[in-house]
């Protein structure tokens, strides 16, 4: 049984959310609303027309890919939520140990300041637009931007992490007030990209080959890529891999009072990542068609500046609509990373650690290259991280019917449960290797990863808990 301990502002931290406190499906609706048409959108919708992806599979694949990720939050995540009614952190401590949980804290608040700082690069590209501030992207990964777009970043993150740093409740009920309003926008994006190319439709666009045009044109500058059909289904599904098969959302559905809640990111999926995605692609080809000048960096490569796209498309609409894009996600993901740094120091205040967590972030938004290579960062965020969603589904499903002790680390008194520690990071690091050394496409990689730890824990498992101590009853 678990243990209750009083709940911390009514967020149950450590015990299961009571029946009082569940919420209806209207609260998930609109958070996944608010949570998935934001910054990131501006980056990796282009992102696609620039590494070759035909109209056509970019369509079919995004329809096929966010289908089933909606399908994951659904039936994976929801059930062991509702069951427990655990936080993510507190139901892998029981599982992990709190010694190993810390280090996973470690490396999911770091790999958030990552993205976050993808998101304050988005924000300063529109912040620069007016004040004639280019966005150059470097060769270099770890490469500096111009010295006046360096300081525009600085500034930009500090306003950021200040804000976040004052809690999450002022972050969430500015980004839900925001949402629908960033969702027309996008919607306006693509309407009004369309119009600027001629293409009274997406199929006029197609047959009169403004998108092949505008691929050509990026090749033509930086080399050529493809990105195919299953390569936009694969990262549509697990662009979020951490969320769903990582069981991140765990912390968020523990509290649905129904399980359709759980087709709530299902706004987020077709609203953000497949409405705003394309919407955000129509963006560079319509620049590439009417200034092409304008696309090319001093490099002489195409870059996605979100600010200069949403700017030559919607004016000074597109400007605030980026800017706010992108403090609606960095905010709450600053705040995100501040928690699991706080997780591994307890006796840290959240806004101290809310505030380290800004300055790692506005660190890695001054590289500009970070926010260039989203289509792969976040493949490889879910392949570091997702694998602990499959030692949750194992212990919720699979180690009773075996015989095993599941939350072994709660009856044994352990802070880190080897079966755990080995099946976690064996195939992170393979993983890792296949995408650093190998160049495989990162997400490729999370499901592989995630069934090899599955399969490691549970054998694991067999072996380490017949080796060990009796564990003790609670």
């Amino acid at each position: 049984m678990v243990e209750e301990n009083s709940n911390s502002g009514g967020e149950f931290e450590r015990e299961p959310v009571p029946d009082s406190a569940l919420l209806g499906n209207g609260k998930f609706w609109g958070m996944y609303a608010g949570e998935h048409a934001a910054g990131t959108e501006f980056m990796i919708g282009p992102l696609f027309l620039a590494a070759g992806a035909s109209l056509s599979d970019l369509i079919l694949g995004l329809l096929l890919g966010n289908f089933l990720a909606v399908l994951t939050w659904r039936f994976l995540v929801v059930p062991v939520a509702m069951a427990k009614r655990l936080t993510l952190y507190y139901q892998l401590e029981r599982i992990a140990g709190g010694t190993l949980v810390k280090f996973y804290n470690m490396v999911n608040g770091l790999l958030f300041c990552f993205l976050a700082g993808a998101m304050i690069t988005v924000s300063a590209s529109a912040v620069g637009v007016p004040f004639k501030i280019t966005f150059d992207i470097p060769s270099n990964t770890f490469g500096l931007s111009n010295p006046s777009f360096t300081a525009l970043v600085a500034i930009v993150g500090v306003v950021i992490a200040l804000v976040a740093a004052g809690g999450y409740e002022r972050v969430s009920r500015v980004a839900n007030i925001a949402a629908p309003w960033m969702i027309a926008v996008f919607a306006a994006c693509g309407i009004v990209s369309l119009a600027q190319m001629d293409a009274t439709s997406v199929a006029a666009l197609s047959e009169g080959k403004y998108w092949s045009d505008a691929i050509a044109f990026v090749q033509e500058k930086n080399g050529p890529q493809s990105f195919g059909f299953w390569q936009i289904v694969v990262f549509a599904w697990l662009c979020n891999g951490a969320m769903h098969f990582g069981m991140a959302d765990l912390s968020i559905f523990r509290f649905a009072k129904s399980k359709s809640s759980g087709w709530a990111p299902a706004i987020g999926m077709f609203l953000g990542h497949y409405m705003a995605w394309i919407a955000a692609a129509l963006l560079l080809a319509a620049l590439i068609k009417i200034q092409p000048a304008l696309a090319v960096g001093g490099d002489g490569k195409v870059s996605a500046n979100p600010g200069l796209l949403a700017f030559e498309s919607l004016g000074w609409t597109g400007i605030i609509c980026v800017i706010i894009a992108g403090w609606t996600t960095a905010n709450p993901t600053i705040y995100r990373a501040g928690l699991a740094f706080q997780g591994v120091l307890p006796k840290s205040s959240r806004t101290a650690m809310t505030l380290v967590a800004g300055a790692v972030a506005t660190i890695a938004g001054a590289f500009p290259n970070l926010s260039a290579q989203l289509l792969g960062f976040v493949g490889t965020y879910g392949t570091v991280l997702g694998p602990m969603g499959a030692v949750i589904f194992v212990d919720f499903y699979l180690m009773k019917k075996f015989g095993l002790r599941d939350e072994y680390a709660t009856h044994s008194g352990a802070q880190v449960n080897i079966a755990v520690l080995v099946a976690w990071l064996l195939p992170v690091a393979v993983g890792l290797y296949l995408i650093i050394a190998l160049g495989v496409f990162a997400a490729y990689a999370v499901i592989p990863c995630w069934i090899a730890c599955a399969v490691l824990y549970l054998g694991l498992s067999k072996f380490t808990q017949s080796a060990g101590p009796e564990p003790a009853s609670v």
